[in-house]
């Protein structure tokens, strides 16, 4: 039992490392976009499949809440959570659009979706990013290695090297940490 918990912790500690290698630039610029329209006033609109979808709920929470330091809160939606409108745009319309639909009711000029998906191929993430674009939102995409059609889609989409959802979903929430971060300390300051 040691050994298989060590393994994957080392294994989780070196795909972390390489995200940091190759991912700084692209994570940095999510950033920026993130704060720039948390500054003008907008929101951010989060959205992902299962794992996923509870990602998208904790950086809301850590948006509306607090991540680090008692601050105002700040604008953001997770669309994975409003049960009532996800069977029902399902039923509908199809899975494919239980995003889409919500985000084509709820975006407005200079808001940003942050769409997750660990293979980049999810058919309802994808076209909740359309259609995004469709509305001159800007997409950020966070997903696996590759991208899927995500990456395409997206600018920046940050791609964590690796196949293994778990390992990518880890990497995730560690990504979503950092932006949660930057997003404090540019719009309140230092603690």
């Amino acid at each position: 039992m040691h050994n298989s918990i060590k393994s994957e912790l080392i294994e989780t500690a070196q795909l972390l490392q390489r995200v940091v290698d190759e991912h700084i630039p692209a994570i940095a610029e999510a950033g920026k976009i993130l704060v720039r329209a948390l500054k003008n006033g907008n929101k951010i609109l989060i959205f992902g499949n299962g794992g996923s979808a509870a990602d998208a709920q904790h950086m809301v929470c850590e948006l509306v809440g607090r991540f680090l330091r008692d601050r105002a809160p700040l604008p953001a939606v997770a669309l994975t959570t409003n049960s009532s409108s996800l069977t029902a745009i399902a039923n509908d319309y199809g899975f494919d659009q239980i995003f889409a639909r919500q985000v084509q009711a709820l975006a407005r000029p200079g808001d940003v979706c942050l769409a997750i998906s660990t293979s980049g191929k999810s058919p309802n993430i994808l076209s909740a990013v359309r259609t995004a674009q469709s509305l001159g939102l800007e997409a950020i995409g966070l997903s696996g290695k590759g991208g899927g059609e995500l990456a395409t889609l997206c600018s920046p989409c940050i791609c964590v090297p690796s196949d293994c959802t778990p390992r990518i979903q880890g990497a995730h929430i560690a990504i979503i940490h950092a932006l949660c971060k930057v997003i404090e300390q540019e719009l309140f300051g230092t603690a």
